[in-house]
């Protein structure tokens, strides 16, 4: 896995801006519309399960684990997206990731934040 395959985010042609911050410098919010959220929860599967048990014993990234969960938060940002465009945003304020054990079955991503409406200044 390059450097390149651990990032995520937005391109730089992106139709809805998400930013972590309160508000977007450059912009201002016309419209509030509400929460929006992506949801996702991948299982591991046995391959990387006993790779991670093996790697534990001598230490070391889990890159099986970190490539799953790049991929998951990817994915659960795109439905974040999704959702924040069906209903008529351009933008996501206060975009945060939450991350938890989903009852010992996988991992559960919920990407969250405030879908607006923004004009530029």
């Amino acid at each position: 896995m390059g450097i390149e395959e651990y990032g995520g985010g937005q391109g730089p042609q992106a139709d809805v801006l998400v930013v972590t911050t309160n508000d977007a410098p450059g912009y201002r919010v016309e419209k509030v519309i509400g929460e929006v959220f992506g949801l996702t929860v991948r299982s591991r599967h046995l391959g990387s399960q006993i790779g991670a048990g093996l790697k534990s014993l001598v230490g070391g990234e889990l890159k099986g684990f970190t490539k799953t969960l790049v991929e998951t938060r990817n994915q659960a940002m795109e439905r974040l997206v999704e959702q924040a465009r069906a209903r008529g945003a351009n933008g996501v304020l206060a975009f945060r990731f939450d991350v938890t054990e989903a009852a010992d079955a996988g991992t559960e991503v919920c990407a969250y934040g405030t879908a607006v409406v923004l004009a530029r200044e």
